[in-house]
């Protein structure tokens, strides 16, 4: 009898306790675009009236100067310096919830980003769909590095790492405001040196960043600061159709996984969606996008619109 009633009491304590852990667990639903795009941004204006960046030494660079951006706090021996809110320009880009896969409805919530360019590069300018060659830094408003390659350059996809999920639209956007280097000198080593890149910085808020999924050291709702010295790009054409994945933002919003025009075809006959940047037959008429442009000899391109409708070809199912 004893044991019995022993075995009770536990039951009824772990029961308990469970019920206890259950009602301990709170699910806090994500905030809103729009509520923390005001927020962000008065935190990042407010850390640009209260920072400056080494601008002397980029406007009278000594022999041995290295072009690197670095950061400080406008106070004490630099208090008279220039802010960053004096020096940076600004760009607006419409943001949806549902890029987030959340449900809330909020559609082109606008978010405004910032960048500086330190140094103008001599050579093509950047779009949102090219890859470059980069050396960069991110860092937290706080000061905290959480990612980079200062000693290695990498390359980045900038149309690829803009999608959904990925957290870098604001990098992708920032990027095609700067230009790149000349050509590359090869050493005899197999390095190779570019001269007159382009240096410069862009700082975002959460919605062109990762906005309420914390990764590692970025908590959510986390504003973001990259530095990126930019030496060398690619024109891409992402599915190789002949037309420049740059010339598929049919908006020109700057948002490439937005532009498909046969989504509705795909839904249907196909268990995945394509972009028109990564599908070779943009239209869904079983004629390959290639097929359907003429390039030039000189590489320019001209769109066909066989039953005079005005909409060329590549993009209308029934010519």
């Amino acid at each position: 009898m004893t044991r019995i009633f022993l075995l009770i009491l536990m039951v009824g304590f772990i029961w308990s306790c469970k019920n206890d852990d259950d009602n301990d667990i709170v699910v806090v639903p994500p905030r809103l675009l729009s509520e923390v795009a005001v927020e962000n941004d008065a935190e990042i204006k407010s850390y640009l009236q209260t920072h400056f960046y080494n601008y002397e030494e980029f406007e009278n660079p000594t022999a041995d100067f290295d072009y690197r951006i670095k950061l400080d706090t406008i106070a004490g021996e630099n208090s008279d310096k220039t802010p960053l809110i004096d020096q940076v320009e600004t760009k607006t880009v419409p943001r949806s919830s549902s890029h987030f896969n959340l449900n809330d409805g909020e559609e082109d919530v606008q978010h405004t980003y910032y960048y500086l360019s330190a140094r103008k590069g001599i050579g093509e300018q950047v779009t949102v769909a090219d890859s470059i060659y980069v050396r960069y830094e991110g860092s937290l408003l706080n000061g905290q590095v959480f990612d980079g390659a200062l000693f290695s350059p990498v390359w980045f996809d900038l149309a690829r790492i803009q999608a959904p999920q990925q957290g870098a639209r604001g990098f992708t956007e920032g990027a095609s405001n700067f230009f790149t280097g000349g050509t590359p000198i090869i050493n005899d080593d197999g390095t190779f040196d570019v001269e007159g890149y382009g240096v410069g910085l862009v700082i975002f808020p959460s919605g062109l960043g990762y906005f309420n999924n914390s990764q590692t050291i970025i908590p959510a709702y986390s504003p973001l600061i990259f530095k990126m010295d930019v030496f060398a790009m690619n024109t891409a054409d992402h599915d190789g159709d002949g037309i420049p994945s740059k010339d598929e933002d049919l908006d020109k919003d700057g948002y490439l996984y937005n532009d498909n025009t046969d989504q509705d075809f795909e839904d249907t006959n196909r268990s995945q969606r394509f972009a028109n940047f990564l599908d070779p037959d943009d239209d869904g008429d079983t004629v390959l996008t290639k097929d359907e442009i003429v390039i030039e000899a000189d590489g320019k391109i001209t769109f066909p619109d066989s039953d005079g409708d005005g909409t060329p070809d590549y993009l209308d199912s029934d010519s």
